[in-house]
């Protein structure tokens, strides 16, 4: 799968005073798609802590196209992109209940090993997982 969809509402401290979300709040929306992304896979990032393997992201590009408001709901879609040796991609979009497109946005984050914070490949049980998607796609 390299799609995965969640919704999530739009709560009134997400927004400001007119009522539309202040746009560092979409960071949280694109978190939360990523991390369920890679759950969805069998991914644990709790557990891809816990063995000493960080993923911070390193590049993002949003773009803004419509405003979401307080109590819509939204759908949070994350696709795999890619993956090379450090490095996995994300593309992300956000539709309101309309199906109308709000934002997109493209990830790039680089696996870390947390006691040195330097940038290593991904572990066994994550490459092979991606691959698998690599090779679906062909």
């Amino acid at each position: 799968m390299k799609e995965h969809q969640l919704q999530v509402r739009v709560r009134y401290s997400e927004t400001d005073q007119m009522g539309v979300v202040y746009h560092g709040n979409y960071l949280p929306y694109f978190e939360i798609g990523r991390v369920e992304w890679l759950r969805s896979q069998g991914i644990s990032y709790k557990s891809m802590e816990e063995n000493g393997v960080a993923l911070p992201i390193v590049n993002i590009n949003i773009n803004y196209k419509k405003p979401a408001r307080y109590d819509d709901v939204l759908t949070v879609i994350t696709s795999f992109k890619n993956q090379t040796s450090v490095k996995i991609e994300f593309a992300c979009k956000i539709e309101n209940e309309k199906g109308e497109l709000l934002t997109t946005a493209d990830f790039v984050l680089v696996f870390v090993d947390i006691k040195t914070g330097k940038p290593i490949v991904p572990p066994k049980n994550i490459k092979e997982i991606i691959e698998k998607l690599e090779l679906q796609e062909n």
